[in-house]
């Protein structure tokens, strides 16, 4: 085992010891920097705390990680404001010196991307795919705005609309880092430029807003048809562990867990289209029992079906 093996292992270990101690408790006090998790030798997680965004939690309720290679590291998801931005690379730097090469923003919610400018301050530049970069210039300033009517202008001080200093179009494989980190784009999915960053030496993959866990997954931007056949490519990957976009790290079978959510959504809302419901009566029709205890369930879950009820009330108007 060579000397930078050793280390990684002592770091993973020595994280792995405290994360054992520290449960399953959120994201630390506000203003820390969040504790590093070791999932696998060379792979972390840095977990959001449950819930919506509001004042207590500042908002950082998305999880990011980072991957450490022989020569580099590779950041997923850059956090909620310039301060999150910032405590993230601190809990980069408590964990290795190797230098940040990149980092990757995997979806268009604000808890994924708003960091992004305490990166490039750093002199990291900020990868995403070219619809995500197109998504986020279009409406990212109305959610910036919204952000600081629920957090408050404190939090978010710093804070700014930011230009991918790198898009793609396709799935990559990220080789400068010393070890093969895959960028999965998989279509429009879960969202128009949504993507899955595969570590392929540990098989740790970063799910972004694919793969959430107990938490109700939003399909406002979604194209469900497309999103099933999403996680069935990723099934045929070599997945050992799961970090979700919100949620606890989770095992490879999250994909069919939230495959079937998204199946018990679509078949629940054709059976109300086709009896007849009002939409008004759909968020309370549109009851899934079996996921009541998901974390937003009342609020996601509620809006979810509004979504899919119109969306093949329509389908079926035109068919």
């Amino acid at each position: 085992m060579s000397c930078l093996s050793r280390r990684h292992w002592l770091a993973w270990l020595s994280v792995a010891g405290a994360a054992v101690l520290a449960g399953c408790a959120a994201a630390g006090a506000p203003g820390t920097a969040p504790a590093a998790r070791a999932l696998a030798p060379g792979v972390y997680m840095l977990p959001g705390s449950i819930g919506a965004a509001d004042e207590s939690n500042l908002g950082r309720i998305g999880n990011a990680g980072f991957i450490v290679g022989s020569a580099g590291v590779v950041v997923v998801d850059t956090g909620t404001s310039y301060a999150h931005g910032q405590a993230i690379l601190a809990a980069i730097r408590a964990v290795t010196d190797q230098p940040i090469k990149l980092a990757l923003v995997t979806h268009t919610r604000p808890e994924f991307l708003f960091g992004g400018k305490a990166f490039q301050d750093a002199g990291i530049p900020v990868r995403m795919h070219e619809r995500t970069a197109r998504l986020m210039a279009a409406r990212c300033e109305t959610c910036l705005k919204q952000l600081r009517q629920v957090i408050g202008e404190a939090p978010l001080a710093g804070t700014t609309m930011y230009k991918a200093d790198q898009t793609f179009a396709d799935t990559h494989t990220i080789e400068g880092i010393g070890r093969a980190v895959r960028v999965l784009y998989l279509g429009h999915s879960s969202g128009p430029g949504d993507i899955a960053v595969l570590d392929e030496a540990s098989g740790v993959l970063f799910g972004g807003g694919l793969l959430d866990a107990q938490r109700v997954p939003d399909i406002q931007d979604a194209d469900l048809a497309r999103w099933h056949l999403a996680l069935a490519a990723l099934r045929g990957l070599r997945v050992a562990t799961v970090v979700p976009g919100h949620g606890p790290a989770s095992s490879s079978e999250l994909v069919d867990t939230v495959d079937r959510y998204l199946s018990a959504l679509e078949a629940r809302m054709r059976q109300l289209v086709t009896a007849g419901t009002s939409l008004m009566d759909v968020p309370e029709a549109g009851d899934l029992p079996a996921y009541q205890r998901w974390d937003q369930y009342e609020l996601i879950h509620r809006r979810n079906a509004s979504i899919a009820f119109l969306r093949i009330e329509r389908e079926l108007m035109f068919k």
